[in-house]
């Protein structure tokens, strides 16, 4: 509705600059600038090339947005950040600059937890969150499952990585089967030509009572089994290898986010970060909630990966719920914890 806060949303937690205009939980504009393709020659993220694209990008990626929506800045009601977890120099550079786009326009500032924001943004496509529901999210650095009573202030953590996230098992792969990075979506694009039973690769910590997840040993798997292949000089058929790893990635995750729901009896699994947007996970996640009489909730990939929407609907989120504003001191936090949603 109109009368209600219009949110700017700022993300600089990684490599992307992205600006969201959220207006409770109607999206105006969510625009983007990446700087992925000053990383993928070397093969990862740096985290000194990411900090200098954020502080060329944000002017022009804010003024974008706002003509994106068909508002001046001076419309804005509240400004939000992430303040953490993430890169620390990247972090910093959104930090400030809400800082100064708060005390310039005179407007309250609130400094969010990035993982909570992927949970927030669902509610730009399908409504107000179920209370509680169980959010899975899997990312390049990330791979946790929560319990979230209230998004605005209430975020539990049930299980986590204990090695490498989801992610970058993608990425490390990738370039085991010489595929570009990222490798996220290079692999789920050569695995709809493989088949995901062709190699079996191990599960880590699937049975182990928990619900963290490990899968440096996947990782480690798929590249030993390459290069036994190659030292017998053996073909590896890349489509096959890359859906058998997908397979073992996807059948963890959302075995661990069945469990979770099973344990907390809690009926709604809702799926973010950059990897909910692989095609099989996506796939098996409904098949596996259907059959289980569980309700999914994933958004539409553009709002998978890191966006500035998922913090102006997060930012949305706290002014509707009344919690006070962040200090114009407030620090970057690259190790913020998941239970702190609000700093």
């Amino acid at each position: 509705m109109a009368d209600e806060p219009l949110v700017l949303g700022i993300e600089t937690s990684c490599d992307e600059t992205g600006i969201g205009l959220v207006r409770g939980h109607t999206l105006l504009a969510n625009t983007i600038a990446s700087s992925m393709d000053e990383h993928a020659r070397f093969g990862g993220v740096v985290p000194e090339v990411a900090s200098r694209a954020h502080l060329e990008a944000m002017t022009p990626t804010v003024e974008a947005a706002l003509a994106a929506a068909g508002v001046r800045l001076s419309d804005v009601d509240a400004v939000a950040v992430t303040a953490g977890p993430g890169l620390a120099g990247a972090l910093l550079v959104g930090v400030a600059a809400a800082k100064s786009y708060a005390l310039g326009l005179g407007v309250p500032l609130y400094g969010v937890n990035h993982l909570a924001a992927h949970v927030a943004v669902d509610q730009l496509e399908h409504g107000p969150l179920p209370k509680p529901c169980v959010a899975l999210l899997v990312s390049g650095g990330h791979s946790s499952l929560l319990l979230v009573p209230d998004v605005a202030q209430d975020v539990i953590s049930l299980g986590s990585t204990v090695d490498d996230a989801a992610g970058e098992a993608f990425d490390k792969v990738a370039r085991v089967l010489g595929l570009p990075f990222p490798g996220g979506p290079h692999i789920d694009r050569a695995a709809r030509e493989g088949s995901g039973t062709a190699v079996t690769f191990p599960r880590g910590k699937i049975d182990d009572g928990t619900l963290d997840f490990s899968f440096s040993g996947l990782k480690t798997a798929v590249a030993r089994w390459v290069e036994a292949r190659q030292a017998a000089g053996e073909t590896i058929h890349v489509p096959d290898v890359a859906a058998s790893f997908q397979e073992a990635v996807v059948d963890v995750l959302t075995r661990k986010a069945l469990a979770a729901c099973k344990k907390y009896d809690v009926h709604d699994l809702l799926i973010g970060g950059g990897v909910a947007a692989n095609s099989r996970l996506r796939a098996l996640a409904q098949e596996r909630c259907d059959a289980a009489g569980v309700r999914l909730r994933v958004p539409r990939p553009g709002l998978c990966t890191d966006n500035g929407a998922m913090v102006a609907a997060l930012g949305s989120n706290l002014v509707a719920a009344g919690i006070t504003p962040s200090m114009l001191d407030i620090p970057a936090d690259s190790s913020l914890p998941i239970t702190t949603v609000h700093v």
